[in-house]
Parts: structure tokens; sequence; C-alpha cells
């Protein structure tokens, strides 16, 4: 009977511990951020109203007609007048750029950001387990990831993620490098370094959809510290829900909607097509019939489902009024209440049109869309690591507490939609990160009003003739 006892007790004791190892190892699966710290250029990289009239007007193959394309396009385009553009631009070089202008401007941006959040956490370099660079549009050799690793001079063995071309959707797909290795590999710390080149990709010719990228476009980056390490989980800001990407590369005329490409005389630039809207609509369907499911409530589902029902049955009593012919330009209506499981929206500032799409698509009001409107406002469109931008927003509000849902939507090119929820491991409403790139200003915002004064400046612009034009002094 002792005997017995003892066996039974030995597999109770054995089924215990198996059960507890099957725990831990999906634990130490999981993706958490540990920090980040967002790039805040220097102040004499500032795009002011004054300077990008002076860049404007260097352009000598613009004319009258490409003047009033481009103040319309920035006047609507959300952006203000205290973004950062690289320094050859300033300089005057935008014309003639360099490999090296490149890499500098790369160089600012990671010795600073990766610099901060290494000393912030006081982890050393070499501490550093994965690595993933994403920079789309600047292909060196050696490779950024390396430029990295021997500025830091990290272990001989870090495993090391170099992507270009990606993007500004890249910084997600960098998340989800890390997260898959996370599942293989426990007790991990990952570094992702996320920004994008100007320097070289500056483009100074009049094709109208290569020039509106230098509208849009400004410089910044992102470094973010993930881990799986269980002594780490308490000092972690979020946890990774889930993740969806979605890929419309198959189809061509999401493939061509956004080209780096050569205009008729040859120069290099970024082609943003006009069916880039359809496009993204697209996508942006097709991701959220994936993650819906994964982060809404079944109370909620069921809802949406049985409001899809009625409706079917409606039409088919009164065909006429189930017309489904809407006019061009029509928004998106997803039809289903995302605040159900969602908190946070943390939108890609592609744009202005970028965020009112999704507004109206996700019926969100003013309050969920002001991070990304603040931060085109402010940062501009810094591709990649924008998303990072508007979630720093949202913790300098002091918006951020525990258990909190934060949705990340972002577009790129090729085309791609990738979204996912971060979970908020405790509460960030008491302002605690001295690296918040927001914390100078954040008491500004939001300003009585984001009019950019583009147009009090060079609206005269509208009235000229063609054949009378000359531009005065004043507008140089």
């Amino acid at each position: 009977m002792d005997l017995l006892y003892l066996l039974f007790s030995l597999l109770l004791c054995y089924l215990f511990f198996r059960i507890w190892k099957l725990i831990a190892s999906k634990q130490d699966k999981d993706c958490y951020i540990l920090d980040y710290q967002c790039h805040k250029p220097s102040d004499d990289r500032m795009v002011t109203t004054q300077v990008s009239g002076e860049i404007i007007y260097r352009n000598q193959n613009l004319g009258l007609t490409e003047y009033k394309f481009l103040l319309k396009a920035i006047v609507s385009s959300g952006i203000g007048e205290q973004t950062y553009a690289p320094r050859l631009v300033f300089e005057g070089r935008e014309e003639r750029p360099s490999l090296q202008d490149g890499i500098s401007e790369m160089e600012e941006f990671y010795v600073d950001s990766i610099g901060k959040v290494l000393e912030r956490n006081q982890i050393s370099p070499k501490d550093i387990d994965i690595l993933v660079v994403n920079v789309s549009m600047l292909s060196s050799t050696p490779s950024l990831a390396s430029r990295i690793i021997n500025h830091y001079k990290m272990r001989d063995d870090v495993k090391v993620f170099n992507l270009t071309g990606m993007g500004c959707s890249a910084s997600l797909i960098s998340v989800d490098i890390v997260k898959n290795i996370f599942k293989t590999y426990s007790n991990k710390l990952a570094l992702v370094a996320t920004s994008e080149s100007l320097s070289p990709n500056w483009y100074s010719g009049n094709n109208r959809s290569m020039i509106l990228a230098n509208c849009l476009f400004r410089s910044g980056g992102c470094a973010i510290l993930l881990t799986n390490k269980r002594s780490l989980r308490k000092r972690a800001m979020f946890k990774l829900k889930c993740m969806v990407r979605t890929h419309h590369g198959a189809r061509e005329e999401s493939y061509n909607c956004c080209v780096q490409s050569e205009d008729e005389q040859g120069r290099v630039g970024f082609y943003l097509g006009k069916n880039l809207p359809k496009a993204a609509t697209r996508a942006f369907v097709d991701n959220l019939k994936v993650i819906t499911p994964k982060i809404l409530p079944v109370t909620e589902l069921l809802r949406f489902m049985l409001k899809l029902l009625i409706k079917k049955i409606k039409i088919r009593q009164n065909p006429s009024k189930g017309s489904t012919n809407l006019p061009s330009g029509t928004p998106l209506k997803a039809g289903i209440n995302f605040k159900t499981g969602i908190e946070h929206f943390c939108i890609h500032t592609g744009g202005k049109a970028v965020i009112d799409g999704i507004k109206n698509s996700l019926d969100l009001t003013e309050y969920d869309i002001e991070p990304a409107r603040m931060t085109l406002h402010r940062f501009g469109n810094t591709s990649a690591s924008s998303l990072w931008y508007v979630l720093a927003y949202m913790e300098a509000k002091k918006r951020l507490k525990r258990g909190d849902r934060v949705f990340m939507i972002s577009f790129g090119a090729g085309f791609k939609c990738n979204s996912c929820v971060w979970e908020v491991v405790r509460d960030l409403t008491v302002g605690e990160s001295k690296g918040n790139v927001w914390n100078h200003c954040i008491d500004d915002y939001p300003p009585k009003s984001i009019v950019n004064p583009y147009m009090e400046k060079f609206g005269w612009i509208q009235d000229e003739d063609p054949d009378t034009f000359k531009v005065p002094d004043a507008f140089m």
C-alpha cells in the first residue's frame, strides 16, 4: 500500500512538472517590448516654411504649374513646419547626393537612438542576441546592420537581419521576425532599428507623382528593445498579442502603385500612383478580415453577423434598396465596433488622406486619431518608424494604462498592410520615460489649429499667369 502511494505521488509530481514546463515554455515564446527610443534630429535640420520655399526654388525643373501643385499638396498634407530633413538639403546638394550622405544620416540616427535606449535600460551591446535593421531605400556594403555591430562592438554570434525595400510597414515585419525567433529560442534580447534614408532619394525632377514624396517624407527613426526573458518581464511595457501581414504583390495594380523608378530625364524618385488609395483599401480590408476575429469579443462578432443577416433579408425583400454601386471615393465602413476590443489606435502617418480613411472605415473619433494626426503634423511621415512616434504621443499624453490594447496599422509598397495588437502590461500614465521624443513639446499638443502657414506665405502663386509669371525676390 505504501509503495502504491509512493508511485502515485511520484506520478502526480511528474504530471505537475510536465504541466509547469509546458506553461513555462509557452511563456518563453511571448514577445515583449522592453523599451523604445524615437529619434529627434537636431533643430538645424528643421523644415520651416522659408526653408521649403528655398528648396523648391532651387529646383530649376519646376514651373508655375508645378509650384501650384506643390502648394496645394503641402497645404493639404497635414504636415507642419517643425519636421526634419537630411543635412544635404540644407547644404543645397539634394541634386548631387553621395552614398556617404545616406550612411551619415543613418549613423546620426542609430548612434543617438540605440545609444540612449541601451544606456537607459543599463544593457550592454554585448547582451543583444538578435539585431534586425530595416531601412528600405539604402543598401550599403557592409550593411547598416554590420555598421551598427561594428560601432557598438556586439558579440560574434548575434543573429542579424538587414531588410531593404520593405516600405513603410517594415517595422512590423521586423517585429514579426523577432517574434518567430522567440518561438524557438528562449531567454533572448532583441534590438530592432527602423528608419529611412532620404538623402540619396530626394527627387529633383518635375514629375508630380514623384514630387509628392518630397512633401510627405521626413527624417526619423526608432530603436526598439524586445525580449522573452522572464527576468525582464516585469520591466516590459507591452506584450504582443497577435499580428497579421497582408501582401498584394501578386496583383499588378497594387504592385505598381508605389515604385522607385526613373523619370523621363533619368532622375530617380519614388512614384506614388493615383490608384494608391484603392490598393490600400483592398489590402486593409483583407487584413481586417483576418485580424478582426483575433481581437474582438465574440459578442461583437455575433452582433455584426446578425446585422448582416438582417440586411440580406431586407435586400431580398426589396432588391431596389440593395444596390452596392457607391460613388467613387466613398469610404469603406467596416460596420464593426472595434472599440469593444481595442482602446487605442496607432495609425501609420502616411498622410492626411490615410488617417482620415481609417477614421471613416473604423468609425473612430477625433480623439482616437489625434496621436496620428499630431505625429504627422510634428514629425511628418517618417516611413516605417512613424508608428512609434504615434505610440510615444499616447504615452506622453498619459493615455496608456495596464490592460489597454493598442491596434497598430501600417501600409507599405508592394503593396502591404501589416497590423498587430499590443497589450499594455503596466501603467504608462506617469510619464516615466525620460527619453520620450514628445516630452519637450507635449503640452503644446494638440494646438488650436494645425493649419500650416504655406498658403499665407505663398498663396499668391495661385493668382499668377503662366505667361507673365516671374519669381520675386521675396520667394527666395
